[in-house]
């Protein structure tokens, strides 16, 4: 991308053995000031997939669960019931599954949303996962607010007509997205291009947003008084015989053809309302991957953008924050875990499994380890029109080194070796 010139950002992810010692310090073995910090492990209590009976234990604190217990849910969660020694003060919870959201099922389809009702620490976005079968509509409608799509599987047909009345449709095939600004009408529809249909992820960049709010183009008619419609539309009254008399929501059809869309006079919106994101490579780093997409490169998209990351087992995206906006994560695939530093020594561990949601408030330092035994997969999305981060390693390795020094009391091959870290420019 033309852009990574311009702006340094920490994506760049270190290969870190889960599990395995660390080398010993050859640093001073105190501060001026206290004492140095526990080299005690703090590793989760057990690997993902295990069938240990997870238990509030950790160094000798805690005491076994006697009453009922929920296993299957606190072997997802294994840093909730056994907080690391590192956890303290109140963190709300950065944690949502979809699978505990309400699913909306619909003839042809099914939507499931989370926003701040089910995860109130996500001010600034909500995301709605939502499933079409082959030729099922997501009807004609619109939002007061953007619209930012990631394909999963399946393909789907969008079309839609801007304020000027430039019209646009397009194919989207998994791994590419769609934008659409406020306002703009807009509708889906799975292709037949595969047996299953389409599943895709939707982000709206506010918080309080729901999908069950929208404008729809049936709900609409149904509460205008039908001679009123037909004076609209300047026909007569009989021709709107079968309008439906509520919302359709998600409903079945045949596959779209491959027709071309009708002739425009006004021709198509300038910047298009998907992208190909699939199809660019993403930069390999030290344990993993990254590409990113924002409106240097999606130009219609600038209320989100996002990076599509992979950790591999026993690496990790190094510590890290973003200085302006919030981070609403989704897991694709993998196991993670990210703790949430909130200044003011309260810090809080969460573990993250796929089709689960995180959210890192705006300046909340943060990382995210693989702790599992495949590659971990996630997007990391923002309310914002360019992608950035702040990455821990790079400010230590451009700042004095004497002042490092007497912050941490590094020792200087320390220091030295974080000049060397591998950064990359986006």
């Amino acid at each position: 991308m033309s852009h990574w010139k311009y702006v340094v950002i920490s994506a760049c992810l270190a290969t870190v053995a889960f599990g395995a010692p660390q080398p010993a310090s050859t640093a001073p073995s105190e501060s001026a000031t206290v004492v140095p910090a526990s080299d005690n492990p703090n590793y989760p209590i057990f690997p993902p997939g295990s069938d240990v009976s997870a238990q509030p234990i950790r160094d000798g604190l805690g005491a076994k669960i006697l009453g009922p217990q929920n296993v299957p849910l606190q072997q997802q969660n294994p840093d909730l019931i056994a907080p690391p020694t590192t956890d303290h003060g109140s963190v709300k919870n950065a944690k949502w599954s979809f699978t505990l959201s309400s699913n909306r099922l619909q003839t042809g389809g099914w939507a499931r949303q989370q926003n701040v009702d089910s995860m109130p620490i996500a001010t600034s976005m909500a995301g709605v996962d939502m499933r079409l079968e082959p030729g099922a509509i997501r009807e004609l409608h619109w939002h007061k607010t953007a619209e930012w799509a990631y394909v999963i599987k399946g393909t789907t047909q969008i079309t839609s007509v801007d304020q000027d009345g430039r019209s646009y449709i397009a194919n989207v095939n998994p791994g590419d997205l769609w934008y659409f600004p406020p306002g703009i009408p807009h509708s889906l529809q799975a292709t037949g291009d595969s047996p299953d249909g389409s599943e895709f992820l939707l982000v709206f960049p506010e918080g309080d947003f729901s999908e069950d709010s929208t404008f729809l183009i049936t709900d609409w008619l149904a509460h205008v008084p039908k001679e009123v419609i037909a004076k609209s539309f300047q026909t007569d009254i009989t021709a709107f015989d079968h309008i439906p008399s509520q919302e359709l929501y998600i409903f079945p059809s045949e596959p779209p053809s491959t027709d071309v869309a009708p002739s425009n006079p006004q021709g198509e919106v300038p910047n298009p309302f998907s992208f190909a994101w699939s199809k660019v490579n993403e930069t390999k780093l030290p344990g993993g991957s990254i590409k990113i997409i924002d409106s240097t490169t999606f130009k219609v998209s600038t209320s989100i953008a996002a990076a599509e990351v992979t950790v591999e087992p026993g690496a990790v995206r190094e510590l890290h924050w973003h200085p302006t906006q919030d981070e609403w994560t989704y897991y694709l695939s993998g196991h993670g875990r990210v703790t949430v530093f909130a200044s003011s020594a309260n810090a809080a561990t969460f573990d993250y499994q796929a089709g689960d949601i995180g959210f890192v408030p705006a300046t909340f330092g943060h990382y995210v380890e693989n702790i599992g035994n495949t590659t971990l997969r996630f997007l990391e999305i923002a309310n914002t029109d360019r992608f950035q981060d702040i990455s821990l390693s790079q400010w230590l390795a451009l700042t004095p080194p004497k002042l490092v020094k007497a912050h941490l009391g590094l020792s200087d091959e320390t220091i030295a070796h974080l000049s060397k870290t591998k950064q990359f420019v986006v």
